[in-house]
């Protein structure tokens, strides 16, 4: 895999000739990370797990403002930046369909998030929309997670801290029935009988299998968590939109050369078709 080429300079990490690669609206903001937010500057800032960022465009790279060498690799794992999306993009082209939504949105890469954080986000996702979504994320956020060093902003709070919480307790975040689920895979991961680390090791099957174990989580959320926290980029959630894309498109699945890496050509597809329908 080709990595992303950077430079270090004082304001921050460049990202040479990125921008073509990572779109920074269509990637932080396309569904798959709900703790982002773009600034009247048109910069983007945001948090994922207990870090803060703030990303810009200059031309043809991106900049991770702020941070150097020392946290780059998180977020160069965040980001994907080891994943060569130039190769991908040409593979992705050879189908016609695909190459339509890319003509459209290309840029999209599919963010490695942290499993718990990826887990609840997802069970708070259930027959949801984005902007809510977040607005559930941010205040279950502030009124339960540490506060992040130099900025008014919280991490995402640890599954001991919520697993001791009540359902009347977390009415504030205003989740509905989504809240008892989020309590439930808290109390699975703080006893232990939930081992996300674990799961991340097994065969795709058999992680998808324990995920399912969760109150409240299907098949969509599990292969949502599978893909944004696992980093199986085979897997593919199948919420209304994409049953509805791949009954039109692919009645009989995606074309082999694709299925290794059908998770990121769904998130373009996902984001396309949703767009413009």
């Amino acid at each position: 895999m080709a990595e992303v080429s950077t430079v270090f300079a004082p304001e921050g990490v460049h990202l040479v000739g990125a921008a073509r690669q990572f779109a920074l609206p269509e990637t932080l903001d396309c569904g798959q990370a709900f703790r982002w937010r773009m600034l009247a500057d048109g910069r983007w800032e945001g948090v994922a797990g207990s870090r803060f960022l703030t990303l810009e465009r200059r031309g043809e790279d991106i900049v991770l403002l702020g941070i150097g060498a020392d946290v780059f690799p998180f977020w160069a794992d965040y980001f994907d930046l080891g994943r060569d999306y130039a190769a991908l993009e040409q593979l992705f082209r050879r189908n016609p369909p695909l190459r339509r939504a890319m003509d459209f949105c290309s840029g999209i890469r599919v963010l490695r998030q942290e499993p718990w954080e990826t887990l609840c986000t997802f069970i708070l996702s259930a027959n949801n929309n984005i902007p809510r979504i977040k607005g559930i994320v941010e205040r279950l956020c502030q009124g339960w997670g540490e506060t992040i060093p130099k900025t008014a902003l919280r991490a995402f709070p640890t599954p001991e801290r919520l697993a001791a919480l009540s359902p009347g307790e977390l009415a504030p975040i205003r989740a509905g029935w989504r809240s008892e689920y989020l309590l439930d895979a808290a109390r699975r991961v703080a006893a232990g009988q939930l081992d996300l680390l674990a799961l991340a090791q097994l065969p795709t099957e058999e992680a998808l299998a324990g995920l399912l174990e969760v109150k409240g989580v299907g098949e969509k959320v599990a292969r949502c968590v599978l893909l944004f926290g696992f980093g199986r980029v085979e897997c593919i959630p199948m919420d209304v939109w994409m049953k509805r894309v791949m009954a039109e498109l692919y009645p009989r699945g995606l074309p082999r050369y694709l299925r290794p890496y059908g998770g990121i050509a769904q998130q373009t597809l996902f984001h396309y078709y949703r767009t413009i329908r």
